[in-house]
């Protein structure tokens, strides 16, 4: 006949860090987020995303007075977001001017504001 196993019995053993959090306060979501806020010592880091992409196209200016558009796809956007068209008329670190040109891998980077 085979025996049961038996279990350990563990009382009121529990892991420190959930003792810790038993013993703060209970406080509501949106006053923790209000208090994260008003920590100055805290700096809120904006949302974005980072993402590889390839120059498609330069389209040329109609006019004189309006820049040159580079045309980017995206890479891991579906077919509707895929393409974006930018100025053509970019800074380096060294506040020279550059133009990107067909065929070159960039890093496109979209920030979100926070408070929308």
């Amino acid at each position: 006949m085979m025996h049961k196993k038996t279990r350990k019995k563990t009382g009121n053993a529990s892991l420190a860090s959930v003792n810790r959090e038993m013993a703060k306060p209970r406080m509501a979501r949106s006053a923790k987020i209000a208090e994260l806020n008003l920590d100055t010592a805290r700096i809120p880091e904006q949302p974005s995303v980072t993402m590889p992409g390839t120059v498609n196209k330069i389209i040329p200016s109609p006019r004189a007075s309006q820049p040159e558009k580079a045309q980017i796809a995206v890479d891991g956007t579906d077919q509707r977001h895929r393409n974006l068209r930018f100025e053509n008329t970019l800074t380096d670190e060294h506040g020279d001017d550059v133009r990107l040109k067909k065929g070159a891998h960039v890093e496109v980077t979209v920030t979100a504001d926070p408070k929308t």
